[in-house]
């Protein structure tokens, strides 16, 4: 029986060895890369005055606004792709004038699905009182088509590292143990790849979304053979 349970103890103690002991891996960064040319914009605008009577000048301000708005829905947008960002009245000091003046101002968001309407909505808003371009936003209706693609390049990119560095050891590489991706962006447009102009009827140009670059990676460790 003393001999049975030494046995049992040292089959136990070597199957703990065995479990602890540590697995051969290789952990590689992968990297998949997509581009695309732009479908989208979004278009951040302000109406923006300043006053001494702050109800008067809020009056203004809201009728502008809603000259803004008359106009977009004229565009066809709809009302989902507009929003109101925030509207603020501020209080400021004049030290040249030595006076307290009202500021009121209401940011708006555009999300515009045509790029050829743009140079139309930019003039027609100028028109109706925009006096404030915070800035333009290209993206892609594909994104998350275009993100599944750049995930599959980065685990493809991954396993070919993998089997590089294992290939040189002489050795290989076994299953995939873990995989961790990194955050996905849009990182700066490309130069290259401009389009055309937004009008075929030779109208101008004052926009040219270039190329987009998504870019997806990931960590994978792999047993190493």
């Amino acid at each position: 029986m003393k001999l049975k349970a030494t046995l049992l103890i040292v089959l136990f103690s070597s199957i703990m060895i065995a479990q602890n002991a540590e697995q051969p891996t290789v952990d590689v960064v992968g990297e998949g890369v997509v581009y695309v040319v732009p479908d989208e914009v979004t278009i951040k605008v302000q109406v923006e005055n300043e006053g001494q009577n702050p109800k008067e000048l809020k009056q203004t301000n809201d009728r502008i606004v809603n000259e803004v708005l008359n106009f977009i829905r004229s565009q066809n947008i709809d009302d989902k792709n507009v929003l109101t960002q925030y509207i603020r009245l501020s209080k400021n000091y004049d030290y040249q004038t030595k006076k307290y003046k009202f500021v009121a101002n209401q940011s708006i968001s555009i999300m515009l699905k045509d790029l050829d309407k743009y140079e139309a909505l930019m003039s027609g808003l100028l028109e109706s009182g925009i006096n404030r371009i915070d800035g333009i936003y290209f993206s892609s209706s594909k994104k998350e088509i275009l993100e599944a693609q750049a995930r599959i390049k980065a685990v493809e990119n991954a396993k070919a590292k993998a089997e590089e560095y294992s290939g040189v050891l002489g050795q290989s590489i076994g299953k995939a143990i873990k995989i961790s991706e990194y955050q996905t962006n849009y990182p700066t447009p490309r130069n290259e790849g401009m389009l055309k102009a937004m009008s075929d009827g030779g109208g101008q140009q004052t926009i040219s979304p270039g190329e987009m670059e998504l870019r997806v990676s990931v960590n994978v460790r792999f047993i190493l053979n």
